[in-house]
């Protein structure tokens, strides 16, 4: 489950690399103990874990490394170059990740006390190498680097299902697909039911499309099946505004052939592998102060006296009021 790709452990980051850092957030960052605002760890810009995260990949079998450092007994350290830069990374027999567990300095011709080399073998001989090796603090960071991957790859999964459904349905039908679960062992979390209507009528065209969220046994109410039908709707057509509810379906109304049009946005973002970015919504909603207050902990919709979901994140002062929202409103008993 845990991605193969070398790593840096915490210390490594603290300790070892306190120099040659291409950007001053990291070193900020780590000076202030706020480590989970780095992650992913593989990815911070520096020389040495630029070249661990290449040479360890996902296949061992592309595993690029000089050899295993002599000096170390306790530990199998696997050595890497990048320019003066040295490091040794760590297979754990455990969960295969790769850790780059020492980093430092080629100096003195090797006869530097702080040379990388000499550093190693010292702390061999005094049998203090096993201190290099993750903590709980290094395996929890991974733990949250990799629910943060497998939740993302499954927003990108979901973003191809409703893309097939739309170049489907786009000129009018319907389709049914079953979304599974982050974890795909868990099986299916809920089916999504696409159907386009192409309204031809005397004075009046438009393409109507309808999203039902159907979900699995166990699976209603839940903070996942609520991401699943943003993803969905996102991947639909973005502006958070632009969508009516009820229950667990959704509608919106489109001039014809715009759902043609998205399908063909669509197919640029998954060649590109990114996933679409909601809009926030442009104008301001009446609703009932007790909902407002829920669900902006939440991060939940609520609905306008409209009828407009949304998702009360803005600050509503500096929207355009919804002209229809106001006009109920007034007509509230005081």
């Amino acid at each position: 489950m845990h991605s193969r790709r070398a790593r840096p452990t915490l210390r490594v980051l603290v300790e070892d690399l306190t120099s040659n850092w291409a950007s001053p957030y990291a070193p900020r960052e780590l000076a202030k103990g706020e480590y989970d605002n780095l992650h992913p760890l593989s990815e911070l810009p520096h020389p040495i874990i630029a070249k661990a995260a290449e040479s360890f990949g996902a296949d061992a079998s592309n595993d690029n490394y000089v050899g295993q450092i002599a000096s170390s007994t306790e530990l199998r350290l696997l050595e890497i170059k990048n320019s003066q830069w040295r490091g040794g990374v760590w297979e754990d027999p455990d969960t295969g990740v790769c850790w780059l567990l020492v980093a430092g300095l080629a100096k003195g011709g090797h006869e530097d006390r702080d040379d990388f080399y000499r550093r190693i073998q010292r702390e061999n001989t005094a049998g203090a190498s096993s201190r290099w090796l993750p903590t709980d603090d290094d395996r929890r960071l991974l733990r949250r680097e990799t629910a943060a991957r497998l939740l993302t790859e499954w927003e990108l999964r979901v973003q191809r299902q409703v893309f097939e459904a739309l170049r489907a349905v786009q000129a009018g039908g319907n389709h049914r697909s079953a979304i599974t679960h982050p974890v795909r062992t868990r099986g299916t979390l809920a089916e999504l039911d696409l159907a386009v209507v192409a309204v031809r009528e005397d004075g009046y065209e438009a393409d109507e499309i309808l999203l039902e969220v159907i979900p699995a046994l166990g699976c209603a109410g839940t903070e996942l099946l609520w991401q699943l039908s943003v993803r969905a709707l996102i991947t639909l057509n973005p502006p958070e505004q632009g969508w009516d509810r009820f229950k667990d379906t959704y509608s919106n109304i489109a001039e014809p052939g715009f759902w043609t049009a998205r399908v063909d946005q669509l197919a640029k973002l998954i060649d590109l592998n990114e996933l679409a970015v909601s809009q926030p919504g442009t104008t301001s909603h009446y609703a009932h102060r007790e909902h407002l207050a829920g669900r902006t902990i939440e991060g939940r919709a609520v609905r306008g006296l409209c009828g407009v979901y949304f998702v009360p994140r803005q600050d509503h002062a500096s929207l355009e009021p919804c002209t229809v929202c106001a006009a109920r409103y007034s007509k509230l008993p005081g």
